[in-house]
């Protein structure tokens, strides 16, 4: 089983389906029909998350030994997972870019993950990470599916080539960390608590690949995936929530950075795409208050309250604060890194209990 004790993975995007809608609205059919058929697999594959969540998936041998086991699959634009394998651990890149940025990704994550944290994978056990490339036609997303990431081609006129941002991979595969430790349910606000931990570490991701500091960081998530037609930067950023895409087909950009405009709607599971942006924003005020590596800080408390065991599936923003201001204190003492994260919280408007 994939479940972990009882877990119940689900299954993530990257792609918000606000943006999906709006798109599949659109009045040129190149632009729409892709969309449409995006939301239609999207749903398609939930449902199979649901269904293999039910019966159970076959067990994956994890070997904890510091090293990363990759495959990564070809579906040759058919929907069948994982596919055919094109490149294992260890093997010479090929000529397939797009399988190279793949193989590469995993290997940031897993890289990050054991060099930050020391957690042997995403399930601090060896888990291999597998993932498939090319799939469908014209798919506008990526996904973790509860085993496994997934990459769409893009239609080339919204989207580009998934693998393209390294974040989009780290993203997904933190999918994967949340559900072996916190598991927080995806709805509401614990839903939104659920991808901006993955917009935090896949940012972090970008930034420890790249050798940034907070300051050099853009902290934009998704960055070169939107095709040049496109008028904006990102799927979102951390840094100004709300400001990463203006555009006449995509609309704009509706996360919020404080909880004065908090978004209360019943789409996109309660808006976890959208209301991440507050978190998102929290961490981003912390990281760069405190300056220097991200990861080594503000990170890494970040990562205690993902793993520390008292993180409730049902967190809410002010639990979810309240535990970074404790995990800040009991790590580093009531010093500049305390300081940072409680003035983070309370620029966003999230009250620690």
């Amino acid at each position: 089983m994939t479940t972990h004790g009882g877990f119940e993975p689900v299954f993530c995007t990257i792609v918000p389906p606000h943006v999906l809608d709006k798109l599949a609205q659109a009045e040129d059919s190149a632009l729409a029909g892709p969309a449409r058929r995006t939301l239609e697999r999207d749903a398609f594959e939930r449902t199979q998350r649901r269904l293999t969540t039910v019966i159970g998936a076959t067990a994956v041998a994890a070997v904890a030994d510091g090293k990363p086991q990759r495959t990564v699959h070809d579906a040759r634009h058919g929907t069948d997972l994982p596919g055919h394998r094109v490149r294992g651990e260890g093997d010479k890149p090929g000529k397939d870019a797009t399988v190279n940025r793949a193989y590469a990704g995993l290997g940031a994550t897993f890289e990050l993950l054991l060099k930050a944290y020391q957690r042997d994978s995403i399930d601090g056990n060896g888990l291999p990470l597998n993932a498939t490339v090319h799939y469908d036609r014209e798919y506008n997303n990526a996904f973790w599916n509860g085993e496994q990431m997934v990459f769409g081609d893009g239609d080339g006129e919204i989207f580009l080539d998934f693998t393209i941002p390294i974040d989009v991979i780290g993203h997904e595969l933190v999918h994967g960390v949340t559900q072996y430790t916190a598991n927080l349910t995806y709805f509401g606000q614990p839903g939104a608590l659920n991808e901006s931990v993955s917009d935090v570490f896949g940012s972090l991701i970008k930034q420890y690949t790249l050798g940034q500091t907070a300051a050099e960081a853009d902290w934009l998530i998704g960055a070169g995936l939107l095709a040049p037609r496109v008028t904006g930067k990102a799927l979102r950023s951390m840094k100004e929530p709300g400001t990463a895409y203006d555009d006449d087909v995509l609309g704009k950009d509706p996360q919020p950075a404080t909880m004065d405009d908090y978004v209360r709607t019943g789409r996109d599971n309660g808006g976890v795409h959208i209301n991440s942006g507050i978190p998102n924003h929290a961490f981003y005020l912390a990281a760069t208050a405190l300056g220097g590596h991200a990861w080594e800080r503000a990170g890494l408390i970040w990562y205690d309250v993902l793993t520390g065991g008292e993180l409730k599936q049902q967190a809410m923003f002010a639990d979810f604060a309240t535990l970074t201001v404790k995990a800040a204190r009991e790590r580093f003492g009531d010093g500049e890194e305390l300081d940072a994260v409680s003035k983070a919280w309370e620029q966003v408007g999230v009250r620690t209990l």
